[in-house]
């Protein structure tokens, strides 16, 4: 994997200009480039808290949903390709007033204005990390992996403003000779996590009784070494130009046996309880948390032919290698 980094250095004169380089994915990303040898300039609304740094990396300080790039942006930054990681997130209960609008306002307008600078600075290609909720909550009525050319149907205000997104940068890609690949990742774990996936590895090592016994939907998973290995792979390769690719481990599991799997990792006996799914489905409903439940339970499985076929990118990280050292940092961040 070093090898390909070294000839991507080489391929990007120039460098790569990422946002979010703070965020969980983002600082693998960061890390990845520096190894390599990239000159990186990290686009971010504060200067960073500290850590190493290496002389191939520079931050430029930017306003909230990039409003103030016309004026910072330095007129000597020409990046070969911008990663575009920066996001409002999905909430689960969001307290904006118009949640669409608050989720608009940063991943459609402030996507489009990195896309604008992108262009002014020369920029040969944008890679998007998009989400899979920008397809939707789930496979519906499909019985299958999502693929790429399945019909959109996002159902909450991340995964619309998500699509939204992908939309207007296809169009104006189109429009500026900006080469624009999209990248959806369903739930990405790993080393620093946090949400959802953090709260089931502590409840599991923890020893905490579990109501998934029964909680046998297949989803799809991707470590952020696989997801970040996808991103550097679509810096420089010609056939991703203008596609959207779908990104995960290959290993598709039940919450059920992901659990398990974590119990495994953390030297740990899982306890589940076989509690029936319309039980929870109710308990969801009645807790208003049915969003949560249905994550739990219903199969969200996504389909990473495309970009096997036409990028020749595998996953490097196995699922039970990425739980591994997701369990490693966990004990060394929690001393379990």
């Amino acid at each position: 994997m070093a090898e390909d980094h070294f000839v991507l250095a080489d391929k990007c004169e120039g460098g790569v200009a990422l946002s979010g380089a703070s965020g969980f994915v983002g600082s693998v990303v960061l890390k990845t480039l520096e190894a390599g040898g990239a000159e990186i300039t990290c686009l971010s609304r504060a200067a960073p808290s500290g850590g190493a740094r290496t002389t191939t990396s520079r931050d430029l300080l930017v306003a909230d949903d990039f409003a103030n790039l016309e004026q910072v942006w330095p007129s000597a930054l020409r990046p070969h390709c911008v990663i575009h990681l920066a996001a409002r997130v999905h909430i689960m209960r969001d307290t904006a007033a118009d949640a669409l609008d608050a989720h608009r306002a940063t991943n459609v307008t402030g996507t489009m204005r990195l896309a604008e600078a992108a262009v002014r600075a020369g920029a040969k290609r944008f890679i998007f990390v998009s989400s899979i909720k920008a397809l939707g909550e789930g496979e519906g009525n499909r019985g299958r992996p999502l693929r790429e050319d399945d019909a959109p149907k996002p159902v909450d205000p991340y995964g619309i403003s998500k699509y939204e997104a992908e939309r207007a940068l296809f169009e104006f890609g189109k429009q500026n000779g900006l080469e624009v690949v999209v990248i959806r990742p369903p739930l990405v774990y790993g080393p620093g996590v946090r949400a959802n996936f953090l709260s089931l590895f502590s409840a599991v090592a923890k020893g905490v009784p579990l109501p998934l016994g029964f909680a046998n939907g297949p989803r799809s998973l991707v470590a952020v070494d696989n997801l970040t290995s996808a991103i550097i792979e679509c810096i420089h390769h010609p056939n991703a130009a203008q596609e959207v690719f779908h990104v995960a481990d290959g290993e598709d599991v039940s919450v059920a046996q992901l659990t398990r799997m974590m119990g495994k990792a953390l030297g740990r006996h899982a306890r589940l309880l076989p509690v029936p799914i319309a039980l929870l489905r109710a308990a969801g409903a009645l807790t208003g948390r049915s969003e949560a439940i249905q994550r739990l339970v219903e199969p969200l499985r996504v389909d990473i032919a495309k970009i096997r076929t036409l990028l020749g990118w595998r996953p490097p990280l196995s699922l039970t290698d990425g739980l591994a050292q997701t369990a490693k940092w966990y004990r060394s961040t929690y001393g379990a």
